[in-house]
């Protein structure tokens, strides 16, 4: 990590990298700005039209286009492209084996969390560049402002589960436990979905990279 910092903490408005890795391969690549990061985790910003990378097959084609049989047969290649969305957070409990993100509509209000189902995520530093390489598990969970929520890419995750060779969760039970777990803090409205960091608004000087910096495909971590 970053010489001097014995928590191995990142620097706010440090751009740092979040990349999803399957089975060894990057799956999509992600920069953002960091907002916080302390003993509850890691707080990122990912800007709107922000460069990016994700995994497709040599026809253009990615994961969710094609049914999983096809994809796990296919040859790939990293494709650039730009975040389209408004811009959301990112926050990464520490130790936590999901993510929640923070979306917001094109007029900057407070949409839904999404709480995305990962292995916790392996940070690394290489002086000028970082990031947090992780294994996203595919199931997902949309809480909505009044807290009601519900599973979200469930259908994929079952169909993936059925590849167990080929497939990057080998335990869907944990998954699932996962998900209650979070579920069980969003309905009774403790942090993260107490409010905290709805009315974010990131800080004026903050930068969108031109292009994805040098070292952003460097061999994943995980």
């Amino acid at each position: 990590m970053r010489p001097g910092d014995p928590a191995g903490r990142f620097a706010p408005g440090r751009l740092i990298l979040h990349r999803n890795v399957r089975r060894g391969r990057i799956g999509w690549v992600r920069p953002g700005r960091v907002v916080s990061d302390d003993e509850r985790g890691l707080l990122i910003w990912v800007a709107r039209n922000s460069p990016v990378a994700s995994e497709v097959t040599e026809a253009g084609l990615g994961m969710r286009a094609i049914p999983f049989a096809e994809w796990i047969t296919s040859s790939y290649r990293l494709a650039p492209g730009r975040w389209a969305g408004p811009g959301l957070l990112k926050f990464l409990p520490t130790g936590a084996a999901h993510s929640v993100w923070w979306f917001w509509d094109a007029e900057g209000r407070f949409t839904h969390w999404y709480v995305n189902l990962e292995e916790p995520g392996v940070r690394w530093d290489d002086g000028d560049l970082a990031g947090v390489d992780m294994v996203d598990q595919d199931l997902d969970v949309v809480v909505q402002p009044d807290r009601s929520w519900q599973w979200k890419d469930e259908e994929e995750f079952v169909e993936r589960l059925g590849h167990p060779d080929d497939y990057w969760v080998a335990d869907e039970a944990a998954v699932r436990s996962e998900g209650k777990r979070v579920i069980a803090l969003a309905e009774a409205g403790e942090f993260p979905f107490d409010g905290t960091w709805c009315d974010f608004t990131p800080p004026a000087e903050w930068t969108i990279p031109v292009g994805l910096p040098t070292g952003w495909d460097r061999p994943p971590v995980r």
